[in-house]
């Protein structure tokens, strides 16, 4: 690879799930090239088939249905191939280590294979992204309108933002004119949310936690098996909304997903 030194080939990963739970969700997809120290590549890519409906929200993210999996192999199937395709390698991915990596390392010790990252070395893309993009209003104001900011003064910091998104709207031609239209493109929703922070979102029709010790839990088994953390979440800084619900769901009232948020 030009302008990295591999004394060992580099495999760059990604996968493609269910949902959003690192520990109950399953691959649908994925894809794996090794870039070898000569430079040539190899690549192991599949459909792979979960063994469980994927769910229409996971599908309008990344398109892939039932019927694209069925017949496919299973992640059992594929576990040795895919092993044997990462050994002696160090691995890549964009966002991998925080995610696919421990999607993976979830399916494998769900087949029962013994596998270890231990001696792999791991290269986010995503975190050489954040190190070297710095994402404060100072940089913006650097690289849209080639000034220094005297920052941290709240009419230098307003007026800096005017110029700011000015620069922006005239840069991308591709953004908004309108403020409602940018709302969504700054902070677009998720029709699976429950609540606006998305501390609760719908996983079949089930009101799941996402975040936490019991991060994929559905409401109702917390309620049954968990109520000493509902009431922590009772008594810390979480929204009203988030509250709210908690209480209704102490209660016995459960959030019912609107039918528009279930379908195709």
């Amino acid at each position: 690879m030009k302008g990295l030194e591999l004394t060992r080939p580099l495999v760059v990963i990604d996968t493609e799930t269910t949902g959003l739970n690192k520990q109950k969700d399953r691959i649908v997809e994925i894809c794996m090239i090794k870039i070898l120290p000569d430079e040539t590549e190899e690549i192991l890519s599949s459909f792979i088939n979960p063994e469980m409906p994927i769910p229409p929200e996971s599908t309008s993210i990344h398109g892939i249905k039932d019927e694209d999996v069925k017949g496919q192999p299973t992640f059992k199937e594929l576990s040795k191939d895919i092993v044997n395709f990462m050994e002696c390698c160090d691995l890549c991915g964009f966002n991998f280590e925080n995610f696919d990596l421990k999607v993976i390392e979830s399916e494998l010790r769900r087949v029962g294979v013994n596998w270890s990252r231990k001696e792999k070395h791991i290269v986010d893309v995503q975190r050489i992204f954040h190190k070297m993009e710095p994402r404060n209003l100072s940089a913006a104001y650097s690289k849209y309108c080639g000034k220094k900011l005297n920052a941290h003064r709240a009419e230098n910091d307003v007026r800096a933002t005017i110029e700011v998104l000015k620069a922006q709207l005239e840069k991308h031609s591709e953004l908004p004119k309108d403020v409602p239209s940018l709302n969504e493109f700054c902070s677009p929703k998720d029709p699976s949310n429950i609540d606006s922070d998305g501390k609760f979102k719908w996983y079949n029709k089930e009101a799941i936690i996402t975040f936490g010790q019991y991060k994929g839990f559905t409401l109702k088994e917390l309620v049954q098996r968990y109520k000493s953390y509902l009431n922590w979440i009772m008594g810390e800084d979480f929204s009203f909304e988030v509250k709210q619900m908690i209480n209704e769901a102490l209660e016995g009232k459960f959030p019912q997903p609107e039918i528009q948020e279930v379908k195709k």
